[in-house]
């Protein structure tokens, strides 16, 4: 059976950066399930894309679909046939209901019971045939943002310009907004023309013969041998932002690097503005020297090929300068005051209409880290620096160069605060209270910086859950799932035992004392401790802990932060041990029997008429001091272990006694002593929860 190719390419005005890559994740990814569900083969399939267009290929596509010969299974026979012989209802209604007659039923025996069975055969249909229906595939494409134009229905994120869509030599047809299908496509906007395929195999090909590259992968290939030529060339190095390389591989469709200069002067400027400024406003990589120091220069793509090099370059830096000159302007201006007397405009700017001004902010800021510091019994000298810091880690917001510049916020507050004479811990504390913003930034380095971030991140938790807007689906306008996990790593990573309850608690008290709260604090609680125990299972799954030891160990107490962690990979280290399998299930039994005490009570000894009771009543005075002094001292293994010691009496006593005993008495006193041994054990973790392999032990 012969293959041929599949080509669908929508040719658009240009796309935002940021949607290209998506986008043609989902044109690939919603092409592979059509060509599943109908059942098409193929051999590979790739996507492509470039500002002005998305495409996906298929190579090796099958002409016509496999024909299919499938059995019904039908009714019994007992119900197919009457005392007769003859086909009842049911028969003749299963026989036309598979689009066949009764006269090509036939009976299969299944597990001993015979039913009636019908054969159908489905004949292939031809691939060209169906191909049109990928029409809804092309206007299904999830966009952030779409529009429309003209008189058309269709919402997308760019007017369609053009529709290229084959199969093999032979056109698809479609018409979507009016724009019709053909096997032309369309070159480079100023450098190529229109390109007529004979062939959709042609695509890659004819495309680049019209100054396109399509395949994102080999553009940004292109883009950093480019910028590593230039820098080989020149003795620099050039530090390769991802996320810039990704964002300047989708703005250009025919890539070429070519490096400007700006005056010296403006190195005069912190280095992270001159990037900053490059980075956002023109997509310059900057350049360095061997030693790592900026220098002045930097690289941009063209999105065109080598002629008129100079003009492009000539043009690229009377930009940059203008820009450069207004980064020097906003720093000098900033410059003119201290950083503290900036902290008076911070009642002019509103944090939130129910939580008030950024003024606001910082002195609640100031008291949970005030609190958070007695709380660590931290030094005179570090709740000093606190405070301090605390107090103007927002000032930084009024200037005029984080107005221009928001990402810079907290580090031109550091550079401010050094140029205002504040001491280096203070200046390093108001960059590194925002810390970590990402997944993968950093905690602060040391815990002035830690104090003031985890308060400011509690009180921005708190203040949004005193108001019930609390992160639904997808949703998380304020970032509250990447805050609460923030402070979860501040505290694992500092090794805070203090009850994350407890802290929470002060910023509500915080808020409460300005009469913030929209609901009560009971409610306000539950819904953070569920919203944490959510984080806890993201962080821990993260860091490779399988899901049922992070269900085992969140459900105990886990207001101890780095305890839960440490239970967590404890476990994980233990999870496949066959002695591990044994002990647990020792364990789980107690747990078993105490879940059937609805009303624990005192454990009566003189109820005691066995010995494995008394034997397991001295163990358990025995080890439980261990059990919970080892997880004061942040020990699970020791205080697992300690637990572990009362498994041979906990087999002894289950091989002799009856705990459900009829003396109502006497199986009330076995049940307690049950709900004492399990109490104990799910200090550590709810070990039935962990789940074990059929072949294990």
């Amino acid at each position: 059976m012969n293959k041929e190719t599949l080509l669908i390419e929508i040719g658009l005005e240009e796309l935002p950066a940021r949607f290209v890559t998506k986008a043609s994740d989902e044109l690939t990814e919603r092409t592979r399930r059509f060509m599943d569900e109908k059942q098409i083969t193929y051999d590979q399939i790739k996507g492509f894309s470039t500002p002005r267009r998305l495409a996906v290929e298929v190579t090796g596509v099958i002409e016509k679909q496999p024909d299919q010969e499938k059995e019904s299974k039908g009714p019994a026979k007992k119900i197919a046939l009457d005392e007769n012989g003859e086909w009842t209802k049911a028969a003749v209604g299963f026989a036309k209901g598979q689009g066949s007659d009764v006269d090509h039923l036939f009976f299969k025996e299944v597990k001993g019971v015979e039913y009636v069975f019908a054969k159908t055969f489905t004949k292939g249909l031809e691939t060209i045939q169906l191909l049109p229906e990928l029409q809804e595939v092309v206007t299904s494409i999830p966009f952030p943002k779409n529009m429309r134009w003209g008189a058309h229905e269709l919402r997308y994120a760019r007017p369609i310009r053009w529709l290229t869509a084959m199969f093999g030599e032979e056109v698809i047809p479609m018409d979507i907004a009016g724009v019709l299908s053909s096997n032309v496509s369309q070159g480079h906007r100023f450098l190529g023309e229109a390109a007529v395929l004979n062939d959709a195999s042609e695509y890659e090909h004819a495309l680049l013969a019209q100054h396109v590259v399509v395949y994102s992968d080999s553009r940004k290939e292109a883009i950093r041998n480019q910028v590593q030529d230039l820098a080989l060339e020149q003795g620099w190095q050039i530090p390769m932002d991802e996320g810039l390389l990704e964002e300047v591989n989708n703005l250009v469709e025919y890539p070429t690097a070519l490096f400007g200069t700006f005056d010296e002067r403006f190195l005069a400027i912190p280095e992270r503005v001159l990037i900053t400024s490059m980075r956002e406003h023109q997509r310059y990589f900057p350049v360095k020297d061997q030693e790592g120091s900026l220098m002045p220069f930097f690289i941009t793509i063209r999105n065109g090929d080598h002629r008129h090099l100079e003009t492009v370059q000539k043009g690229n830096e009377k930009v940059l300068r203008a820009r450069l000159q207004d980064a020097e302007f906003f720093y000098h201006e900033d410059l003119k005051r201290p950083l503290h007397e900036m902290t008076g405009k911070l009642d002019d700017i509103v944090y939130h209409e129910d939580l008030g001004t950024v003024s606001d902010k910082v002195a609640r800021i100031q008291k949970l880290s005030a609190r958070l510091a007695d709380k660590l019994t931290l030094t005179d000298n570090q709740k000093e620096t606190i405070q301090r810091a605390a107090g103007i880690a927002k000032a930084d917001l009024v200037s005029q160069m984080v107005n221009e510049f928001t990402e810079l916020e907290g580090y031109m507050g550091e550079v401010y605060a050094l140029k205002s004479g504040e001491s280096p811990e203070v200046a390093k504390a108001i960059r590194e209270h925002y810390l970590p913003k990402q997944a993968d930034d950093p905690t602060p380095s040391d815990i002035v910086g830690a104090v003031i971030s985890v308060s400011d991140k509690l009180d921005t938790i708190s203040g949004h859950f005193g108001l019930g807007n609390i992160p639904t689906g997808s949703q998380d306008p304020h970032g509250l799932r990447r805050q609460t996990a923030a402070v979860l790593q501040i505290f694992h990573d500092f090794s805070w035992t203090v009850s994350l309850e407890e802290v929470f608690k002060m910023a509500l008290d915080e808020l409460q004392e300005n009469k913030l709260l929209k609901r009560e604090e009971k409610d306000v609680m539950k819904s953070f401790d569920q919203f944490v125990t959510l984080r806890y299972k993201n962080l821990l799954q993260e860091a490779g802990i399988r899901y049922d030891v992070v269900d085992a160990v969140l459900a105990t107490d886990h207001q101890n932060v780095p305890l839960i962690f440490k239970k967590a990979s404890f476990l994980m280290e233990k999870v496949d041990n066959t002695e591990f399998k044994k002990d647990v299930e020792a364990l789980s039994r107690v747990t078993n029997i105490a879940g059937k005490n609805p009303s624990p009570g005192e454990i009566s000894i003189e109820l005691f008429d066995e010995d494995a009771e008394v034997e397991l009543h001295q163990v358990y005075k025995r080890i439980k001091p261990v059990v919970m002094k080892s997880l004061m001292d942040m020990d699970p293994e020791s205080a697992y272990n300690a637990l572990t010691e009362a498994a041979p009496a906990i087999h002894k006593y289950f091989d002799g006694i009856m705990v459900m005993a009829e003396n109502e008495q006497l199986r009330q006193n076995r049940l307690n002593q049950m709900s004492e041994l399990a109490n104990l054990s799910q200090q550590i973790a709810d070990f039935q929860a962990i789940v074990f392999h059929a072949d294990q032990g």
